[in-house]
This record gives structure tokens, sequence and C-alpha cells, in this order.
């Protein structure tokens, strides 16, 4: 999972040709991460304890808490896993190049790896791209609404593990998926398994400290778990949001209890932002020079 922390810089400029083989590929995509890390403290809900800490264990507790207190548990011993056959039925459907939108601990950039495609996973937490990197996956250090390779020429996204939640505007989140995606293209997102359509300020807890979760003083110089926006919405809630921005339905179903939906792209112009950054995309190129859409 992630959340919508922009970087502090531009994607470094990039040599031409790199070769087409994944020790290029991470070398490059390491070597392209570290300008945007530069700069001052930044603060990045899912880049600091406990989600941090959560990943480099592989377990849990953890939660999302509310102000009033309420928890959503979140699955980090199934994120540290290998993917399930769940994964499976989203990643099977998944076409051309696929991007991983807050890949989390990187269980499927590297399953989609293993079964042929070409895949990048982003995320907002240091940890979890060095998690997904140590699978041998590519990833980068970036939100979504950040400038990101091969804008409009991505085959597939995934939103999977609640991350149709992302910034706590689904709408603003499909707008920018439809940025991403090439003509025709597939967005694959998780549903709530309920038909809800919630926006919530949450932070999160490992459930061991008070009300506000943070289990001990935060030191100087630390990142700061900061409250942030998230939504959580269920299928009918997803399609209606879709149908006003101009997705068409490909599919639903279900499977070991979780629910997802994949959309096609609505058939429009791609925004005067993400235009211009397209041209600052084609620069970065060889940073995933394997998985990038061509």
């Amino acid at each position: 999972m992630s959340t919508t922390v922009p970087s502090s810089g531009p994607a470094a400029p990039a040599s031409a040709g790199a070769p087409d083989t994944h020790e290029a590929v991470a070398d490059s995509v390491y070597a392209s991460d570290t300008p945007a890390r530069r700069g001052p403290l930044r603060t990045a809900s899912w880049g600091a304890d406990p989600y941090a800490n959560a990943l480099r264990t592989g377990r849990g507790p953890l939660f999302l808490r509310r102000s009033d207190g309420w928890l959503l548990p979140l699955d980090v011993e199934r994120w540290c896993s290998d993917a399930g056959s769940a994964d499976l039925s989203a990643l099977h459907r998944c076409e051309g190049p696929v991007l991983d939108i807050g890949c989390g601990p990187g269980r499927l950039v590297a399953e989609l790896a293993s079964l042929g495609h070409r895949a990048l996973g982003i995320d907002v937490s240091e940890a979890a791209v060095a998690r997904t990197r140590g699978l041998g996956g590519a990833a980068l250090l970036r939100s979504v609404f950040d400038p990101l390779p091969g804008e409009g020429r991505w085959g597939t996204l995934l939103l999977l593990d609640g991350n149709i939640g992302i910034g706590g505007d689904p709408a603003a989140l499909l707008d920018r998926a439809a940025d991403l995606l090439g003509a025709g293209g597939l967005l694959i997102a998780e549903t709530a398994p309920v038909d809800l359509d919630e926006r919530v300020r949450v932070r999160l807890d490992d459930g061991r400290g008070g009300p506000d979760g943070r289990t001990a003083p935060v030191a100087a110089g630390d990142e700061v778990a900061e409250p942030f926006l998230w939504a959580r919405i269920g299928t009918p809630a997803l399609l209606r949001h879709a149908r006003t921005g101009g997705w068409r339905t490909a599919d639903q179903w279900g499977a070991e209890g979780r629910t997802f939906v994949s959309l096609r792209r609505p058939e429009r112009e791609r925004s005067a932002r993400t235009s211009s950054q397209s041209a600052e995309s084609a620069n970065s190129a060889p940073v995933i020079s394997s998985q990038l859409p061509r």
C-alpha cells in the first residue's frame, strides 16, 4: 500500500542505451531514484514506523486508525508472502507492461516477472521499495501523482490491497490512472467486499501505542507518520465513479473473499499535465529499460 507523498525533486536524467538485462534495469532504477530523495525531510506516512517495521519483519499487527478509535486491520503477512490464488486471478488478466501502484513488499511485481510480464512497482515507502528490489523486482520510490516513466503507455495498472483508497479521492485516482494508461489500457482494482463509499483521515498504528498510534516519542530527524486521507470503496461505488469518468467495465469477480473489478481506459485525450510529463518520462526511459512500455 502507498499514499500520495510527492517526491522532493524530478526524476534523474538517464543515459541512453541501457542494455536490456535485469541487472542493468536494477542498477538504473536505483541510480535514478537517489536524486528525488535529496533535500529537506519529508513527512511520509507509509515510509515511517510502524509500516516500515512491519515490512522489515514481515508481520503485523498493523492497522489504519481513525481519530475516533476505529481500526482497519492490514494483512501484512499476506502482503509479505508469495502471490496467492486471489492475486493470480488478477495477474492472469494483465495485458502488456504492468505498473503496480503502491507495490508494498513486492509480491505482485515478482510474480508478474515470473509470468513474463514487464513490470514496475512504485511506492512511497523506502522499506517497500527495498523489499521489492530484494525479490528481484523493479521498483521506484514514487507516488502515483509524481512524474513516472512510460506515462500514457502502460498496458495495465494494478490497484490491489486497498490501494484504490490512495489519496482519499477515487475519482482523482481514476483520472490519474487514465493518464498513465495507453489507449485501451486496463485498470485492475481490488474493492471492499461490502457496498460502501467513504473518505476517512487515518494514521498507521501497530496496536501497541496510545490513541494516536505512536509507540514511542519521535526522535529528532525521524520521519513522522502523520494522519492522511484514505478511501474505502466497494464495487458498486467504484463502478459509479468509473462511469462518470468514462471508464468501461471489463470484468468483475471474487476470489478467496476478495473482490475485484477491471476497467477499460476512457477514450479521451490525456491531460496537458501528463503530456508535459511524458517528455520528462521519455528522458528517463532507461530507468526501466526492459520494463517500460514500448
